[in-house]
């Protein structure tokens, strides 16, 4: 297919590496970047770039790649609870200023040949191009514009987050609660330069408004910083930040927006990256969903004969991998959400629970990469020795081999006995609704009470990882023991849920 004319909407990382992508594929073709802010202003901090993600960027584009390495910052990852710290090593992790990130992307988009024109607000409807790229961002106008076509449906999270900065670069990555008297905050920080980090802070509702931060929010305006909240939140965050102060780039609280549409192009226009879909923060997906989208929307224009199938192919193979890490990133989020909850955990044991928590990682495979961190996490949860936790290949299997104790119950092991699902004192309850939504609530309120609830439902991954989460809020919210129906196949997500406090017992269906 032969293209005379691209515009793409949207100069952040998405929209650019897009822009030099389809230009090097294109040569002949006149591409045109539209960006409506200025080319040395941005918001936001750093950004990151995880191991998969580099490969993926340097098999499209090894030169912009490299460019990008040669200018980020690598760090490891650790979890601090009070006085109690691990760290965990995690590869080819990288974070880079996103000003930065944008430096390079806009010098290998001219070096490709795209004309970046700032300052110029545009629409779909004032574009004559052959394709029109729209890599507008989480307020994209071109979805609003088009919304009929597209059909968005967005969800707000629960809880809230802002995101700031800080002018010195923390020895590695750290998720770290600290409690005030007014409820928990906690941050996701990381190093992006030699004298940056990001420090994005994240609360409940009821913990917000007892701090007054839905008036200072209130009194926030648009663009501005609510220094309110920073003032407080750098003394709350003192030794995490040893003595530095904390920074705002149009800093204030918000809600995370979880964004899908039912369809990602019509006609000639095309959506990329938040514009398209949003996955929560806490998988850092962000840059990564917007560049992986670029890569797969070259490949299927220059593959096709016509507009409609390129756009038909590239949705095609981007939607699968966007909603599986949509499902993640709402599991991630709901877990952030509730993490208070889970600060009486001995840190090891709350890192382990932090990396099976939304089922992407399974309990073997972070035994496998990270023993120094895995065994004492699985020790703590059995009560023995780090010495005594088995080899990887062996912990689903000695997981679901411990013993609990919970009231009046003895069970040999965490494979629940047929006769408990009859016993006196057990309700069975078929699980249909999502564990973190107003349906669950009613759920749980509206449950008799009992001493052992045994939950059930469908087959599939999902629904068995629905089952779960709702056992761990059960568990917290009852005091109950806590029983899942599982197929045999998800062994390893049952060991992970039990090993993290999510259910108590297991009963395996299939």
């Amino acid at each position: 297919m032969k293209l005379n004319t691209i515009a793409v909407l949207g100069g952040g990382p998405g929209g650019l590496y897009a822009a030099r992508l389809l230009k090097l594929s294109h040569p002949h073709a006149e591409v045109t970047v539209y960006e409506h802010g200025v080319p040395d202003k941005t918001f936001g901090f750093g950004v990151g770039l995880a191991s998969r993600t580099q490969r993926n960027l340097r098999l499209a584009d090894e030169d912009s790649l490299n460019a990008i390495v040669a200018v980020s910052h690598p760090h490891e990852m650790s979890m601090r609870v009070g006085d109690a710290e691990v760290r965990l090593a995690h590869g080819e992790l990288l974070a880079i200023g996103r000003a930065t990130l944008l430096s390079v992307l806009q010098t290998y988009a001219r070096a490709a040949g795209v004309n970046l024109r700032f300052g110029e607000r545009r629409s779909a409807a004032d574009l004559d191009a052959d394709l029109i790229v729209a890599a507008d961002g989480i307020a994209s106008t071109t979805r609003t514009e088009l919304a009929e076509e597209f059909a968005p449906e967005i969800a707000e999270g629960e809880g809230l987050y802002l995101w700031c900065g800080t002018e010195f670069a923390l020895p590695s990555a750290v998720f770290t609660p600290v409690t005030t008297e007014h409820g928990t905050f906690v941050a996701h920080a990381y190093p992006y330069a030699s004298d940056r980090s990001t420090f994005l802070i994240e609360t409940d509702e009821q913990t917000w408004q007892q701090a007054g931060f839905d008036e200072s929010t209130r009194e926030t305006k648009n663009g501005e910083t609510d220094q309110i909240s920073l003032d407080y939140l750098q003394e709350a965050f003192a030794q995490p930040l040893q003595g530095n102060r904390l920074i705002g780039n149009r800093t204030k609280w918000l809600r995370f927006r979880t964004i899908r549409c039912r369809r990602w192009y019509t006609r000639n226009v095309v959506l990329l990256g938040d514009a398209a879909h949003t996955a929560h923060y806490s998988i850092g997906s962000g840059t990564k969903l917007a560049m992986e989208d670029a890569i797969a929307l070259d490949r299927a224009v220059l593959a096709a004969d016509d507009m409609d199938e390129a756009l038909a192919a590239y949705e095609a193979e981007r939607r699968p991998a966007v909603n599986h890490l949509q499902a993640i990133a709402e599991r991630s989020m709901a877990w952030w959400d509730s993490f208070p909850a889970r600060t009486s955990m001995p840190v090891e044991q709350l890192m382990l629970a932090y990396m099976t928590r939304a089922g992407k990682v399974t309990v073997e495979r972070f035994a496998e990469s990270a023993p120094q961190v895995a065994n004492p996490g699985l020790a703590a949860f059995a009560g023995v020795e780090a010495n005594d936790v088995p080899p990887p290949a062996a912990v689903t299997a000695w997981i679901l081999d411990q013993p609990l104790a919970a009231g009046e119950h003895r069970f040999a092991a965490r494979t629940a006995p047929e006769t408990l699902r009859t016993a006196s004192g057990t309700v069975q309850i078929e699980i249909s609704v999502r564990p973190w939504s107003h349906a669950a609530t009613k759920l749980i309120v509206d449950l008799p009470p009992a001493t052992t609830y045994w939950l059930t439902g469908p087959d599939d991954r999902e629904a068995a990882l629905d089952r779960l989460d709702i056992a761990e809020r059960l568990r917290r919210e009852t005091g109950a023991v806590l029983v899942a129906d599982l197929p045999r196949r998800f062994r390893a997500d049952a060991a992970g849920a039990v090993a993290s406090g999510r259910v108590d017992l297991v009963a395996f269906t299939s």
